[in-house]
């Protein structure tokens, strides 16, 4: 069993950055593909970013030059520059293969202000 737990959310104005933290647990960790996806009120689901097991990134348009994903037992996503578009709960997920989505962590909202 998979267990993954968000922190790091909140409140920031238009240009300010965050950072997601990730605590991951379970067996075998360590090779699952982990990642962030993100829903904003009244929209789907999207993917944000991606790492595989040997640190090699993914991102979403909307994420590129702002975000950086990384890992260690823990993953995190940096979130510089961050605009009003970018308001949303953001997950934790994590597969057994690149881009998969077996695990969900419970989310945290991240606010920005114009």
């Amino acid at each position: 069993q998979v267990q993954l737990v968000e922190s790091g959310g909140g409140l920031v104005q238009a240009g300010g950055s965050l950072r997601l933290s990730c605590a991951a647990s379970g067996r075998a960790i360590s090779s699952y593909f982990m990642g962030w996806l993100r829903q904003a009120p009244g929209k789907e689901r999207e993917f944000v970013a991606g790492i595989s097991w040997n640190g090699v990134p993914t991102y979403a348009d909307s994420a590129k030059g702002r975000f950086t994903i990384s890992r260690d037992n823990t993953v995190y996503l940096q979130m510089n520059n961050l605009k009003p578009e970018d308001t949303a709960v953001y997950f934790c997920v994590a597969g057994r293969a690149t881009m998969r989505m077996d695990y969900y962590g419970q989310g945290t909202q991240v606010t920005v202000s114009s």
